[in-house]
């Protein structure tokens, strides 16, 4: 696919591999931090069609590239020569970021390395819950045991993988925190704990101090203010310890400081506000939680867009380890379907067969909770599908938050959630009404969306306006850009004529005028017009297209044919162009300009819809 090109582009438009302060992926994105975010080109990246979109949000420059991100992450990284060990280097950038900023870069940096398995252990979880209730396994059994621990190592074990990789978000040795989150799963730890729980009160001290043992497995928060503390340390003690020694003694202090700190200070302190947080968020939901649901169906998918939505993965996590279910992920599963519906709605109304292929694709990557391709590829540009999306997903929020829907396992939302619902002693009403939440959500986006999504099929003639001699409408549907914006010097710089240039979003060429075709080249790249009242045009899709010697073009006119407004004159493969490497940006040239005292744009809108009024002459 290309990876190297769109590497190697992406990497040109953050402003080369000196400005990169650290690089990261999740499911869909690149998430990079840049020193300076103002040598970032973020709309010229957006014009390559191996990137999907860009956002900049929460001091994040993210460029959302689908499904083989990791494949354009080691090309980035083999391009720009980032190894695993500072690709999450953190380093000052030039701008000061907000404090929810810098939130949720620690949250996305330190949770998207293993995002993928921890989806596959929620998921797991659940197929196992379904399998218990419909007697498939026992409990007792080895193989549900083997299992079991398959699909809870990962959260049982949370303070080492998040040891782990806090540790090279906040710049130290990854393995010293790593060993301070096994510390607090430690079985000495776990026995002490026990022991403390039966005598009721402190059994063990550190230097005379009475320890509070409390049960660290599963928990978050601490862990990344003790790594966050273990750094501070380890960077202190490099500067004061010779070369000589700095090896052994800096994880020795790292160790023998911040561990028996976490237990003494930070753990008891982090558990506190974990609970304050959790209990927060439950007085929030018990006072109305069908508007807690309704929120959150609404706005999860804008959070998304904005890579907001990092921000509440703690608080989900942080809710299974204190309460043993969540409350919050069932209200995102009606977010996600509703925006799921809204793209298969757009499948079956659309006649346009690129846009039917990508919604159909957008379809099943949203099923398994991943709705970046939906979002930004069919529903945002088409504006009213992802607002049907979120209405739908309010109201079937609204429907999972009346019902007190849980999950008892942690897991991005996507099909396999409803599994996770099921609570030990078998399904309940709970569940049931979490699928009809999430049902009504889909279903309803998705019959908004056939009856009112789009305005019209992108097969009909499209509602010509009424053309005056002088004025020619826009020959195609897309982005307008000023000529000396065109990547070729020759339209760029007017020598052929004066006009604007189009970046297609469909296939289809139309007559903008009365009149008659003038020229058609062979390769059907290309279409020369005269117009009744004598404007000459040239409408050349795409930049060097030529070389591909009429493939992908289709003529539906020959010279010397009379033309009206609205007759289709050229259909064109606009996705098989982007994939052979060329620039679809269409200048639309007045041939003659020198017969006429200027030739202006009739509209300001950065687009353009075919048929709608688009240049004007004058004599």
């Amino acid at each position: 696919m290309g990876y190297q090109d769109v590497a190697r582009d992406i990497l040109t438009h953050v402003g080369g591999r000196e400005n990169i302060a650290s690089l990261v992926h999740c499911a869909t994105r690149l998430r990079f931090k840049l020193k300076d975010p103002k040598q970032a080109n973020a709309e010229a990246l957006k014009r390559n069609p191996g990137v999907i979109m860009v956002v900049e949000s929460g001091g994040q420059f993210q460029v959302v590239i689908g499904n083989h991100v990791h494949d354009v992450y080691n090309a980035v990284c083999a391009e720009a020569g980032i190894t695993e060990d500072n690709a999450q280097s953190s380093q000052e950038t030039s701008e000061k970021v907000s404090l929810l900023s810098r939130l949720i870069d620690i949250v996305s940096a330190v949770f998207t390395p293993f995002i993928g398995v921890m989806a596959a252990s929620g998921i797991l979880k659940g197929l196992l819950a379904v399998a218990v209730v419909f007697g498939w396994l026992a409990t007792d059994s080895g193989t549900y045991k083997l299992w079991f621990a398959a699909s809870d190592a990962l959260f049982y074990f949370f303070p080492l993988v998040l040891g782990y990789t806090a540790g090279k978000k906040f710049g130290g040795n990854p393995f010293i925190t790593m060993a301070i989150g096994g510390a607090l799963t430690h079985p000495v730890v776990m026995q002490a704990l026990d022991a403390s729980s039966k005598a009721g009160a402190a059994s063990e001290y550190f230097l005379g101090i009475p320890i509070t043992f409390i049960n660290y497995s599963s928990s978050v928060i601490p862990i990344i203010f003790a790594a966050w503390v273990s750094c501070w340390v380890e960077k202190h003690s490099n500067k004061l310890l010779p070369s000589a020694v700095r090896n052994f003694f800096t994880p020795l202090f790292c160790l023998a400081i911040t561990v028996p700190l976490t237990f003494l200070l930070i753990g008891p302190a982090a558990t506190w506000l974990s609970h304050m947080l959790a209990l927060g968020y439950q007085a929030i939901y018990a006072f109305a939680p069908w508007l807690a649901g309704a929120v959150m169906g609404a706005i999860w998918q804008v959070c998304v867009i904005f890579g907001l939505h990092w921000g509440l993965v703690p608080l989900m996590i942080n809710n299974l380890s204190v309460f043993g279910h969540d409350t919050l992920l069932p209200l995102l599963l009606p977010a996600i379907m509703g925006q799921v519906g809204a793209c298969l709605g757009v499948f079956l109304r659309t006649r346009d067969t690129r846009l039917k292929m990508l919604a159909g694709s957008a379809v099943s990557a949203g099923i398994f909770g991943i709705t970046e391709p939906a979002v930004y590829g069919v529903t945002l540009p088409n504006r009213r599908p992802f607002i049907f999306g979120c209405v739908a997903g309010a109201i079937g929020g609204a429907i999972v938050g009346f019902s007190h829907s849980n999950v008892y396992s942690f897991g991005f939302a996507n099909i396999f959630t409803i599994a996770q619902m099921i609570p030990p002693g078998g399904i309940d009403a709970s569940v049931w009404g979490a699928v009809i939440g999430t049902l009504i959500a889909l279903v309803l986006s998705c019959v908004l969306t056939c009856i009112a999504g789009l305005p019209r099929s992108e097969t009909e003639m499209p509602e010509m306006a009424k053309v005056q001699e002088n004025e020619i409408l826009a020959p195609m549907s897309g982005t307008v850009l000023a000529m000396n914006q065109v990547p070729d010097s020759t339209f760029a710089s007017g020598l052929l004529g004066e006009g604007a240039a189009i970046i297609p979003l469909t296939g289809k060429v139309i007559a903008p005028f009365y009149g008659e075709v003038a020229s058609l080249f062979q390769t059907r790249h290309a279409i020369g017009l005269l117009s009744d009242s004598g404007i000459e045009m040239l409408i050349h899709i795409g930049i060097d297209t030529v070389k591909l010697d009429g493939q992908f073009f289709t003529a539906h006119v020959k010279v010397g044919d009379k033309i009206k407004p609205g007759d289709l004159l050229i259909e064109f493969d606009r996705q098989a162009i982007l994939d052979a490497g060329y620039d679809l940006a269409t200048p639309v040239i007045i041939s003659n300009s020198d017969d006429y005292t200027a030739v202006k744009r009739m509209t300001n809108k950065l687009s353009v819809d075919s048929g709608m009024p688009f240049l004007t002459v004058s004599r």
